[in-house]
């Protein structure tokens, strides 16, 4: 009896994205698809757009030209309510964690619960789920510390808890390992991948960091000159024998 094989899903797919500020041509014609169950790492050097890139994804910059298609939706044309819906399903890990000095862990995580109201309704009880959220990072018990009692680890846990509490089918990863000693990046590392397996999530990380890239990528793209310049999986790409490929891997 033949078996049906799963149809993979392409969720997000950029198309010659262009972006320009002055005579600095940030982006010039980048082209990207993620799929269903993915873990795609862009690197590229400082300025070569991908910050860019991600801020056109989800919409905090509006791109010179090209498409960006997210869960079949062309994100120029929605309106400000709709493109706000679609961010619930997009969660962001910022590099430096940005979590609310002013709040506690408990009030960080309900912050994106209170404001995203039509995903989840009026939710009278939000303790069970930032419970959830701190069991998956293995932090219950700093739901009532303040962050500036956490260390840099912790912040980087807790930032990932409150992307996970508004359940996104997509996670954008900026730099998640920088600025971590080796063994707590390896913890990050490892607990990207439970995520991904626990939600089925699909993710885009960007990094500079090899080991990071190693560990977690199934397709890789290096950003050149504000394109896509190559795209495989590490092993492919880390051992190319293009010099531009090759200094990203000494």
């Amino acid at each position: 009896m033949e078996t049906k094989q799963k149809s993979i899903n392409t969720i997000i797919e950029i198309k010659n994205l262009s972006k320009t500020y002055g005579d600095n041509h940030v982006l010039n014609g980048f082209n990207m698809k993620l799929k269903e169950g993915d873990n795609l790492v862009i690197m590229g050097k400082s300025g070569s757009g991908k910050s860019v890139m991600i801020k056109c994804l989800i919409g905090l910059e509006e791109p010179d030209s090209g498409s960006i298609m997210v869960m079949g939706k062309d994100i120029k044309n929605l309106d400000h309510d709709e493109l706000d819906e679609l961010r619930t399903e997009v969660g962001f890990l910022f590099q430096g964690s940005a979590l609310y000095d002013s709040m506690t862990v408990r009030e960080n995580l309900e912050f994106p619960l209170r404001r995203h109201t039509k995903k989840f309704g009026s939710i009278k009880n939000t303790t069970p789920m930032v419970k959830e959220a701190l069991e998956n990072v293995g932090l219950v018990k700093t739901m009532d510390l303040m962050p500036d009692e956490l260390s840099g680890g912790m912040k980087r846990r807790i930032a990932l808890a409150r992307t996970l509490i508004l359940q996104p089918s997509i996670i954008l990863y900026d730099e998640p390992t920088t600025g971590l000693d080796p063994i707590t990046a390896k913890e990050i590392l490892l607990l990207m991948t439970s995520i991904q397996k626990k939600y089925d999530t699909s993710s885009i990380i960007i990094t500079h960091d090899v080991d990071c890239a190693r560990a977690i990528s199934n397709r890789m793209i290096l950003l050149i000159d504000g394109k896509n310049y190559i795209e495989g999986s590490f092993e492919e790409l880390s051992t190319s024998e293009d010099p531009q490929v090759q200094a990203f891997f000494k």
